[in-house]
């Protein structure tokens, strides 16, 4: 009886005060972490998933990078700060991209665009070093490819 009315004083907080604060949350996960991924995982080769993947690295960096240096390249060739997006526009281009980007390949890679972030994620083991490898060079080729295009529209 002494534990029900501990449990009705408590509320929606069913932990007794004895509980030291902040080890609940050491021990009461409500979702399991996955296996560290494997090194090197040879069947990724033939997964369409692996090179559907690849393709959305390449592609997410080239649009980010073609936006956003045709964006800061449009303000340093216009006559004055008033005839182009500014400053303001600049950051709108780089977050607005960033957001849009990140958002639209989540689900199929998870949203990291940049080959930083995917080898943070392979030292932490949530990628192998084939799919980490093959999401930098994909990134890296989107990025000069990118910067390419538009080094190729602009006058020199």
């Amino acid at each position: 009886m002494e534990g029900q009315e501990e449990d009705v004083k408590l509320g929606a907080n069913k932990f007794s005060e004895r509980q030291p604060i902040g080890t609940t949350a050491q021990t009461d996960k409500d979702y399991k972490e996955p296996p560290p991924a494997p090194l090197f995982e040879a069947g990724e080769l033939q997964s369409w998933s692996f090179w559907k993947a690849g393709i959305t690295e390449f592609m997410a960096t080239f649009l980010f990078l073609y936006i956003t240096i045709l964006t800061v390249m449009g303000v340093k060739r216009a006559p004055n700060m008033c005839a182009s997006v500014g400053i303001q526009g600049i950051t709108w281009a780089f977050g607005g991209m960033i957001f849009a980007l990140v958002y639209c390949t989540a689900g199929i890679l998870g949203g990291h665009i940049n080959p930083a972030v995917t080898f943070g994620l392979f030292l932490a083991r949530k990628l192998s070093l084939t799919r980490a490898l093959f999401y930098m060079v994909m990134q890296c080729l989107g990025a000069i490819c990118g910067a390419s295009v538009v080094k190729g529209f602009q006058k020199t």
